[in-house]
């Protein structure tokens, strides 16, 4: 499953990729469109280019569910762990499996939901209003975002359960800076 370990990283990374891409042709587009050059700004002015903004928004909705997910996995995603932090290791260790089984849980739940809602709209007319794609396209990040979050909530888990250990993001550490030093 090594094709799973950084799935949220590579989605992300095209996602924010296309979307810089798609909004630098866009805003370039829209700046030579105002030269005054024959020829130039007649082609140009026939190029619409309105799509880009609710295409860029979309993205970001979709990255920002996969970031949820990325989030449980490396141990970044936003817990209350005061209180379970304090308590005894027997007590701790079955707060820490409640809690990331209730996320699975929820997660899994918001993940049928959207799926159910997606059915629904797949059967519809509804477009979006720029691009005219059907909505349920957009809507789909929900389960698929979801889903995935309720796998990472479930392999963190798992490896709680199996190692004691949780996710834990390192502010201070920069992958490969270690290489870099010994050279």
């Amino acid at each position: 499953m090594k094709f799973l370990d950084h799935l949220e990283e590579w989605l992300i990374a095209t996602l924010m990729g296309a979307a810089t891409l798609v909004i630098f042709v866009a805003v370039v587009h829209r700046y030579l469109s105002g030269f005054a050059i024959p020829g130039l700004q007649d082609a140009l002015l026939k190029l619409n280019t309105s799509w880009a903004q609710e295409l860029t928004i979309y993205m970001f909705v979709w990255m920002a569910k996969f970031g949820a997910a990325y989030g449980v996995r490396t141990g970044i995603h936003v817990g209350v762990d005061v209180l379970i932090n304090k308590m005894n290791p027997q007590w701790h260790n079955k707060f820490v499996v409640l809690g990331l089984l209730s996320g699975a849980l929820f997660t899994g739940i918001v993940g049928t939901l959207g799926a159910s809602f997606v059915w629904e709209m797949s059967h519809t007319e509804q477009t979006s209003a720029d691009m005219e794609i059907p909505m349920w396209w957009v809507y789909l990040a929900i389960p698929l975002g979801s889903y995935l979050m309720c796998f990472r909530f479930l392999q963190v888990a798992w490896t709680f359960i199996k190692t004691g250990e949780l996710p834990k993001h390192d502010h201070a550490h920069v992958e490969g800076l270690e290489d870099e030093v010994k050279a």
